[in-house]
């Protein structure tokens, strides 16, 4: 592959299509000529890179002649749809979407933990879900060590998890509660302002939400770790940016405070941020824009066995999906 690299974003108007742009020139990818497709709705439309202004373009079949690598965040509809098209036109996919991050010809892929696995690529590559890779950010270096058995999880997720709508809407019920004036709602069921919602994702017949599911399902393929176990609740916040998750995991060896330390410090992408008698612990409102992530409130849980607790806090917009994909990017 050249080093003057043609990039097609797909979903380029949404909060992580956004995202994958900036990032892409934050990190001096060797983008030599970039397309932005979205919808017909946004024909017209321009984005900012590198001084310059990109007219978005309209994605359809034909879109992908001469692209190298297509950065996909448009749904798991649009990636089923058109990602088959950009492949057979030769560009290698990295895919945000859910649609392919449970077959097995595709490596699902956080690049700190198991990049070498887009080398069994077929032309599609998959980001995982934020949450997940967020957590594992801290869990797997954990695992390396300690060799995890399960975990118990509670996310406290931000609102642009959902996109661009859902930020605008927490928007503008904060400012109708401040002022007194009624709640309007259409992306969440309930009003999300100054509550919490413990829905994200639609419920399975288990009573779990599929967003619950993607920390375990997802967490064996990348970990490569078939027997890993997660029972998680995922919980929807008012925060505008960066997911929070409270960790309980248990593992196979004994853990010491003083070797997870130690473990963690040294974790790619990862900082450790804990000292709670000065009230340092890591903050969604601190990580926001930020690539690594963030781990502290380390204790031994005094209910588990070989149990570790802690929290973990990262930028789901960043190390959950547009730095991932672009990351990946870097490594194809």
């Amino acid at each position: 592959m050249s080093k003057n690299i043609h990039v097609a974003i797909v979903g380029a108007t949404g909060a992580v299509g956004v995202e994958m742009i900036k990032t892409l020139e934050k990190r001096n990818f060797p983008v030599g000529k970039l397309t932005l497709l979205a919808s017909a709705r946004s024909v017209g439309k321009t984005l900012p890179f590198r001084g310059s202004e990109v007219a978005i373009t309209e994605l359809k079949e034909d879109s992908f002649t001469g692209v190298d690598i297509a950065l996909f965040s448009a749904g798991s509809d649009i990636s089923k749809k058109f990602a088959p098209f950009a492949v057979q036109a030769g560009a290698v996919v990295v895919d945000n979407s859910s649609a392919y991050r449970m077959d097995p010809d595709v490596p699902l892929v956080v690049p700190e933990i198991n990049g070498a696995d887009i080398k069994k690529n077929r032309g599609i590559i998959a980001n995982p879900n934020c949450t997940t890779a967020i957590t594992l950010m801290a869990l797997f270096p954990l695992h390396q060590e300690f060799r995890v058995k399960r975990i118990f999880a509670a996310s406290y997720q931000a609102v642009s998890g959902t996109g661009a709508q859902a930020i605008e809407e927490l928007r503008s019920q904060v400012h109708a509660v401040v002022h007194g004036q009624p709640i309007e709602k259409s992306v969440y069921p309930h009003q999300i302002a100054f509550n919490v919602l413990p829905h994200v994702d639609s419920f399975l017949e288990t009573g779990y939400t599929k967003e619950e599911m993607k920390m375990q399902n997802e967490g064996r393929r990348i970990m490569h770790h078939p027997t890993f176990k997660a029972s998680v609740t995922c919980v929807r916040v008012p925060v505008y940016r960066a997911h929070s998750v409270a960790v309980n995991a248990e593992f196979e060896r004994p853990v010491s405070l003083k070797d997870a330390r130690e473990v963690l410090g040294r974790a790619p992408g990862l900082e450790v941020f804990d000292d709670p008698s000065k009230a340092e612990y890591p903050l969604p409102l601190y990580v926001a824009e930020k690539d690594d992530c963030q781990v502290g409130r380390l204790r031994l849980d005094c209910a588990l066995d070989n149990g570790l607790a802690f929290w973990v806090a990262g930028d789901q917009l960043l190390k959950g999906a547009a730095l991932n994909a672009v990351q990946i990017a870097e490594l194809i």
